[in-house]
């Protein structure tokens, strides 16, 4: 997907989101709509940022798993400028679409090793995760991404990654390489191929 058509789906889905490009500041929030994924963590925080700063959006897509709470979360977000539910989309589009957001972000209150993640770090994008065990298992703080542990800590490290564009290519470098030394799909094989030796 081209950067165009990247912005294009953007637009299709956030009609208020400025046509300036450049002054646009996309966070991602990718989760499957159910409670422990908690993506309406950050929305009140969020919404009141953008209404100080309208270039900043938050995006949260995934699929409903929770149909009841998927309708908590539209009802919610028709209340809160700058957040917004985007359509569930190919994992073709959906990393096109990373590619081109400022950052990923993941508000879990519980999290095994998140795919999300580590996907972000591997195409080269800045990860701010809350500070839960499974997160910061993946995450060193300020070395390979950013752990918040409330709402308000999120947006002060989003603040300080957008002006700091040197912290922001040494977390993304460093996270690159945790992501090739540790979760490469060439490690993984060797490990399960070694795996299944010892178990024969």
């Amino acid at each position: 997907m081209t950067f165009f058509s990247a912005f294009k789906l953007f637009k299709l889905f956030v009609t208020d989101i400025p046509t300036d490009t450049g002054s646009l500041h996309m966070f991602l929030l990718i989760c499957g709509l159910r409670r422990v994924k908690d993506p309406l963590y950050l929305v009140d925080v969020f919404s009141d940022w953008h209404r100080k700063d309208p270039s900043v959006h938050l995006g949260i897509i995934g699929p409903a798993v929770d149909p009841l709470f998927t309708s908590e979360v539209k009802e919610k977000l028709k209340r809160a400028p700058g957040v917004h539910l985007l359509q569930e989309m190919p994992q073709d589009d959906l990393h096109a679409a990373m590619k081109r957001c400022f950052a990923v972000v993941n508000s879990s209150i519980s999290e095994g090793m998140s795919a999300a993640i580590l996907e972000a770090m591997d195409l080269d994008i800045p990860v701010l995760a809350r500070n839960i065990p499974g997160n910061a298992a993946i995450i060193k703080h300020k070395e390979t991404g950013l752990l918040f542990s409330d709402p308000q800590e999120f947006v002060v490290l989003s603040k300080s990654l957008m002006n700091d564009p040197i912290m922001e290519r040494e977390i993304v470098a460093r996270a690159k390489d945790y992501v090739k030394k540790h979760h490469s799909w060439e490690s993984e094989r060797k490990a399960y191929q070694n795996l299944v030796l010892r178990l024969q």
